[in-house]
Formats: C-alpha cells, sequence, structure tokens
C-alpha cells in the first residue's frame, strides 16, 4: 500500500481544553477509597476519558467500602444511577468517595462520588461523576449470604 493510500490517524491528542466547572469541597461523610491517575491509553477518539474508563474505577471504588463489609466475597448486582458530570481528563487526580447508603441482609447500596484535580489547578477539585451501586455478599457457590452481624448495626 503506498504512503498517500494510508488512511489517516483518527485518534485525536488529550483533550487539554478548560472545563468550566463550579469548584467543588470534598464530601466530608464519605471516605476516600481510591485515587487514580487516568493515562492517554485511557482516552477515547475525541481525546477525553472513555466513560467506561470511569465507571470501571467507580466499581472498584465502591467494592472496596462493600468488601469492608461483606468480610468475604461480594458481588456488583446493580448500578442504579450514574450520573457525568464533567468530562475526565488525561492527568486528572481523581479522587473517590464511598458512603454506604443502605445496609440489608444480603445487599448493601452505596454512593460514590468522584472529584478531580485538573494537573494545572492541584488542590481545587471538581466533581465529574457520581454513582449509586449495590452490592450482593456472596458465598463460594456465587449465592446470596448474609452479612456479618457487625456490618449491619
Amino acid at each position: 500500500m503506498s504512503t498517500s493510500a494510508r488512511r489517516p490517524s483518527v485518534m485525536r491528542p488529550p483533550n487539554l481544553n478548560a472545563v468550566t466547572a463550579p469548584e467543588a469541597a470534598l464530601p466530608e461523610d464519605h471516605a476516600l477509597v481510591m485515587k487514580v491517575i487516568p493515562m492517554p491509553a485511557d482516552a477515547n477518539a475525541n481525546g477525553d476519558i472513555f466513560g467506561g474508563w470511569v465507571m470501571a474505577q467507580v466499581d472498584l471504588a465502591g467494592s472496596v467500602l462493600a468488601a469492608r463489609h461483606a468480610q468475604g466475597r461480594m458481588a456488583t448486582v446493580a448500578v442504579n444511577q450514574f450520573i457525568f458530570k464533567q468530562p475526565v481528563r488525561v492527568g486528572d487526580i481523581l479522587s473517590l468517595y464511598a458512603k454506604m447508603e443502605r445496609i440489608g441482609r444480603t445487599s448493601m447500596t452505596l454512593n460514590v462520588g468522584v472529584y478531580a484535580e485538573r494537573i494545572r489547578k492541584q488542590g481545587r477539585y471538581i466533581k465529574v461523576t457520581e454513582a449509586t451501586l449495590t452490592y450482593v455478599a456472596i458465598d463460594e457457590e456465587g449465592r446470596p449470604r448474609e452479612l456479618p452481624p457487625a456490618a449491619r448495626d
């Protein structure tokens, strides 16, 4: 194939444009469970971070708190709500905060908030994503099991 017949690359460089978003205070009633920095390989063709990548990080963050309560195996059973408020950019420092909203006999519902520090504005946060997820404690065969009594108190 000749050089002139090759397709041009459709991948754009990372999106570095400023995002106008209100500064947000970090939640005092949530626990910091994870920090992560998205890299260029996590960007889509528009140069922003894939929403699916952000969703995976939220699920991991929620599972940190759910695992503490389940004290054993657990699984994600529902993504009740997922709101993308602002784009996530390559190099953002993401802080993921989780809070237990409801504890049932076998399941737990959590809220996870994602806050970004832009690479050039560290120490100032904007809320980029918020989600509510439900996890269920499972036994070795993958069936629902009761949460430990301490988790339900």
